[in-house]
């Protein structure tokens, strides 16, 4: 059975289990076994990600600027192992709330440099 990975994964929406969206789909990393056979090791996410499959100067440029914002460039693309990977159908679905990934860097410096900033932001979730 041919599988073509890219096609069935690359920029799905990849969702928690409480159906919270995370991100999407950049980059496939794959592992080499103790037998030389290769496997998807883990999917990635982030603009380091998306930047490097993209390449060129304009993949320069995304990862520039997402390291802009961020508080120690550079930043390595976030990694959901397989066994985090609850199905996969029209969305990437996890078995894991989103709170137990790590956040994202880019997010985390525009809340703290940006949006914290904005009167009443702490009162948005209640």
């Amino acid at each position: 059975m041919r599988i073509q990975l890219a096609k069935q994964l690359l920029d799905r929406q990849i969702v928690d289990r409480d159906g919270r969206l995370v991100g999407r789909v950049d980059d496939i990393a794959f592992a080499v076994d103790a037998d030389g056979f290769p496997y998807v090791d883990c999917l990635l996410t982030g603009p380091g990600a998306l930047g490097e499959r993209i390449g060129g100067r304009i993949g320069r440029i995304l990862v520039a600027v997402a390291d802009l914002f961020t508080d120690n460039p550079p930043q390595p693309p976030l990694r959901i192992p397989l066994d985090q990977i609850a199905q996969v159908d029209s969305a990437v679905r996890l078995r894991c709330p989103a709170a137990d990934l790590p956040p994202s860097p880019v997010e985390t410096w525009l809340r703290r440099h940006l949006i914290d900033r904005i009167p009443g932001a702490h009162r948005a979730s209640e």
